[in-house]
């Protein structure tokens, strides 16, 4: 399915259940260096995308409890969304990768209960207007899908450890 494409809600359900896991996928082998190598001054690193998925994922569930349970009205979609890059990831890959499953998966089993009424319900956003719910999860799939993609890219494209050989034992004086 192209991301251009209209979604249902099915195909948004099944896009936001599969970032967790394939983020996962792609990741899971990395030390810390590669998590902290930076191609560019431009370009995130894998550790900081991996973190900004984990705290988006987290405030967009609770941007949808809040729209959903308690009828919030007005919400900053695009904070929550993408509240940003800057982050670096704080915590072990293990344990950042576990919590976003953990959290999407509360978020999909909210999204799987919900009816034409639910995700058609609207939400005030200040910088985009009125937009309902399934159209917020979509942006969310959108971005979280551009994010996964990125990371694949980026993870293709680090550098190979140099193996410099054994050390050599120090003489006197260090020579």
């Amino acid at each position: 399915m192209e991301l251009e494409e209209e979604m249902s809600t099915a195909d948004v359900v099944l896009l936001m259940s599969s970032v967790p896991e394939r983020t996962s996928d792609l990741v899971y082998w990395l030390d810390e260096a590669r998590l902290r190598y930076r191609h560019g001054p431009a370009f995130p690193t894998l550790g900081g995308l991996i973190a900004h998925l984990v705290d988006s994922a987290a405030k967009v569930d609770a941007l949808l409890r809040h729209a959903h349970l308690d009828g919030q009205k007005n919400a900053d979609v695009r904070a929550s969304i993408d509240p940003g890059h800057d982050q670096d990831l704080t915590r072990s890959l293990q344990e950042a990768l576990e919590d976003f499953a953990r959290v999407r998966r509360r978020t999909v089993d909210l999204l799987h209960g919900w009816g034409k009424a639910e995700w058609e319900r609207t939400v005030s956003d200040p910088r985009g207007g009125d937009m309902t719910l399934l159209e917020v999860c979509r942006l969310v799939a959108r971005h979280e899908m551009g994010h996964v993609a990125q990371i694949r890219n980026l993870s293709a494209l680090l550098p190979e450890p140099q193996d410099l050989g054994p050390m050599r034992p120090a003489g006197v004086n260090g020579k």
